[in-house]
């Protein structure tokens, strides 16, 4: 049985993708702490602090050696230590003359967290391919119904039309704040951890710092200022723009769950042809995609609130709050990665039923049209007396269930001052839609 369900055989793709397995599995893991051990052998042996024959001897065993999980377990256990097991097992099978420069004065949160900050480098780059995917379909849509009218609407209440490219070029260029927000915390997130027993790179000596720079080269990460052992801010800000961006998704999943609505009817997340939306009854589609993404928010918000915990660190090393980033980073890392893939079958695929966007306008029987009316009353009484008229037309139009214009030409306070010909007139679907589509095409031009 799967203790986690990205891990479940059944369910997994629902919880993470290949990619993020190759990443986080247990298996690549060691295989990438392997990699961290040996581009510090070949750092030290750079800076002249271990032999140059026993870093490639290291490296040789690190390219090639099988991962033997169920050994290197039996030692974490003996030891009681979260990397001795496997320097143990890396000991074991390297000749005896090189065994004592394995692991030279390190710690272990060198390896970990080198690999913590490897780790988002990595999932950066898919997260920046993905977004830019999401951006460009969102974009196509801002583009397509640049000028194609919709009801907008305001606590969840029918407002006023907009252009459904407005809608769209909202989502757009929130996912472009969060490329830019990707990018813009690289330097603080992609760099090396190496500093020994308390941070003060002690053990090396007069070369400590020529080492931490020929660490980071191979590493291909940055060199910090200082340490970050208790600092951890870094994956802490990571995780907390993964649940940026996981919460994004499920807001506009949310959206378009209720868009498409048999009520609403407006737009229809891509259909699959065998999926089942219910084993009771057969004549349901349900919105999967959508109502997952706003499932997969939710556990990346979680995530980053143990992430936030997790930056009350202890004097120079505490491992209480430091091992629960080894549960939550990895967890956010595969929601969100599953998020963003879901995300990109959403948006690409949504379709756009233009003629229910109208009929829906249609339907409110002239209600929409009110803030222009009370706009052009404002000109001959006022803008508060006019929102007072508009507003008693309006209750009264409901309670007797009239159209808003026959309901406006029974109150002489309106009439007064506007006639049928000035109402209809104002009943101008373009005109309500203010600058949408020139908003519209300022998101598309700030994209490129």
């Amino acid at each position: 049985m799967s203790v986690h369900l990205a891990d479940s055989v059944v369910y997994g793709h629902l919880w993470s993708t290949e990619e993020a397995r190759k990443l986080l599995d247990e298996e690549p893991r060691f295989r990438a702490w392997l990699e961290i051990l040996s581009a510090l052998a070949h750092a030290q042996a750079e800076v002249g602090l271990i032999p140059i024959e026993a870093a490639r001897r290291i490296t040789r065993y690190a390219d090639s050696a099988p991962i033997d999980l169920e050994r290197i377990a039996a030692e974490t256990r003996a030891t009681g230590h979260s990397t001795l097991g496997l320097i143990r097992v890396l000991r074991a099978e390297l000749p005896e003359s090189v065994r004592e420069w394995v692991y030279y004065g390190a710690t272990v949160q060198d390896v970990t967290d080198t690999w913590t900050a490897s780790v988002m480098q990595k999932v950066g780059d898919y997260l920046e391919r993905d977004l830019a995917r999401l951006e460009a379909a969102a974009l196509g849509l801002a583009r397509r119904h640049r000028t194609t009218p919709m009801m907008g609407r305001t606590h969840a209440q029918p407002a006023l039309p907009i252009p459904f490219g407005y809608k769209a070029a909202v989502w757009a260029a929130e996912l472009g704040r969060h490329r830019q927000r990707l990018e813009q915390g690289r330097p603080r997130r992609e760099v090396v951890q190496l500093g020994g027993a308390l941070g003060t790179l002690e053990f090396w000596g007069d070369q400590s710092l020529a080492l931490i720079d020929a660490f980071a080269q191979r590493m291909n990460l940055r060199v910090p200022p200082i340490p970050w052992i208790t600092a951890r801010d870094g994956p802490a800000e990571f995780v907390h723009l993964l649940a940026m961006v996981s919460t994004t998704l499920a807001k506009i999943g949310n959206e378009i769950m209720e868009l498409q609505r048999p009520e609403i009817a407006e737009v229809r997340e891509p259909f699959i042809v065998g999926t089942v939306g219910s084993i009771t009854m057969p004549q349901k589609r349900n919105p999967e995609l959508s109502e997952h993404l706003d499932t997969l928010g939710r556990l990346v918000r979680a995530d980053a609130d143990v992430m936030t915990e997790a930056m009350i660190q202890l004097h120079e090393r505490d491992g209480r709050a430091w091992k629960a980033e080894w549960i939550a980073l990895p967890e956010a890392v595969s929601f969100t990665l599953a998020a963003t893939r879901y995300a990109i079958l959403l948006l690409e695929g949504l379709e756009a039923d233009q003629e229910q966007m109208r009929a829906n306008i249609d339907a409110r029987k002239g209600f929409v049209f009110a803030e222009p009316v009370m706009r052009a009353l404002a000109d001959q009484v006022g803008k508060h007396t006019a929102h007072d008229i508009i507003y008693q037309a309006a209750m009264r139009a409901v309670e007797e269930g009239w159209s808003f214009e026959e309901a406006l030409m029974q109150d002489p306070r309106v009439a007064d001052h506007l006639s049928r010909s000035d109402l209809e007139g104002l009943a101008d679907i373009e005109t309500v839609m203010g600058a949408g589509p020139q908003l519209v095409d300022r998101v598309i031009e700030a994209a490129g």
